[in-house]
């Protein structure tokens, strides 16, 4: 497999096209960034935490019959994967109220949400990732009825698969974002599932384990990803 020129460059990951049309690297980086950009910093080992979090997390969702885009791992920062035809949806689960529902909605901070809330937002960071409905999806011609209807059902079948993950590993999924593509006229699971995208809470303590460390300055941002790696036996060596 030949690493052929970069594609796109986003906040915290690279893509490189190969030699091989139907086939991207994907770099996880080093850089880690909050609030659409305004806070960045470097954190030693997180490229190589997420990458290897994200094909151990995207493993356990293929044997549970989510589709998603990982082949393999390349390196410690690299991995294969397919090319697919993003849609520029990012969809939310939120399993405990926190962050932005809390500020939008005034509900109490750290309530169980029962059942779990959805809500899609456009992926563009000039307009600050606004949230859209279906009728958007649909009217902008975003992505079909049928897909916006097999995302929501995708979605909702991760979160069934990750909360219990997570809970036998004594952490609370509290919430997450996926992003899908087009692939051989299938909806698959692309982009990535680390901390960097989704909220963790220790079960007990609710300590935060997830990239809120960094948006609130609390530190050991690395250090929480690999205690999650290792809770969930993820090897990092």
């Amino acid at each position: 497999m030949e690493k052929k020129a970069e594609l796109y460059a986003g906040k915290a990951k690279s893509v490189y096209a190969t030699d091989e049309d139907d086939k991207l690297i994907l770099r996880f980086r080093n850089d880690t960034s909050a609030f659409d950009g305004e806070k960045m910093e470097q954190l030693e080992r997180k490229g190589m935490v997420n990458n290897k979090f994200n094909a151990f997390i995207m493993r356990k969702l293929e044997e549970a019959g989510v589709e998603t885009h990982q082949i393999e791992l390349l390196s410690d920062e690299e991995s294969l994967v397919k090319k697919l035809d993003m849609i520029p949806i990012e969809c939310v689960v939120r399993n405990i109220a926190t962050g932005s529902i809390v500020r939008r909605l005034g509900v109490e901070d750290g309530m169980d949400l029962d059942p779990p809330t959805f809500e899609f937002f456009l992926k563009n960071d000039e307009l600050h990732d606004p949230m859209v409905n279906d009728y958007h999806i649909r009217t902008f011609g975003w992505a079909s009825e049928e897909e916006v209807a097999a995302m929501k059902e995708l979605t909702f079948k991760v979160n069934g698969i990750l909360k219990q993950l997570f809970l036998d590993a004594g952490m609370l999924l509290v919430d997450y974002k996926l992003e899908f593509g087009r692939y051989q006229g299938r909806i698959v699971l692309g982009d990535e599932f680390t901390p960097d995208g989704c909220r963790l809470w220790d079960k007990d303590t609710r300590n935060k384990l997830d990239k809120d460390r960094f948006r609130q300055g609390l530190g050991g941002v690395v250090e929480a990803y690999e205690e999650v790696a290792h809770r969930l036996g993820v090897p990092l060596e």
